[in-house]
């Protein structure tokens, strides 16, 4: 079984990124919303309350560029959501 990293990616594929310590508050927003079936469902609903609550008593540490994006987003599923904010990361 193959495990893919970012190293999988080109430097060119990751140009929009910020460097990995920068985003790592959305990279835990997504990792509980994996985790926890209500904060998923939580974040889609009210991304608003999802962000304000965080997750287990920790918030999440975003930008306002990112907490924006989240807020703005409508999504009927994560991978819906996580598509559309890389999107609009891409955008900005």
């Amino acid at each position: 079984m193959a495990m893919l990293t970012l190293d999988a990616y080109s430097e060119s594929s990751l140009s929009f990124r910020r460097p990995h310590d920068e985003r790592k508050g959305l990279h835990r927003l997504f990792a509980a919303a994996i985790v926890s079936d209500q904060f998923r469902t939580t974040l889609l609903r009210e991304p608003e309350q999802a962000l304000a609550n965080g997750y287990l008593g920790q918030i999440f540490s975003l930008s306002d560029q990112e907490k924006k994006i989240i807020r703005s987003i409508r999504a009927d599923t994560l991978t819906d959501l996580a598509q559309k904010v890389n999107q609009a990361l891409k955008s900005s």
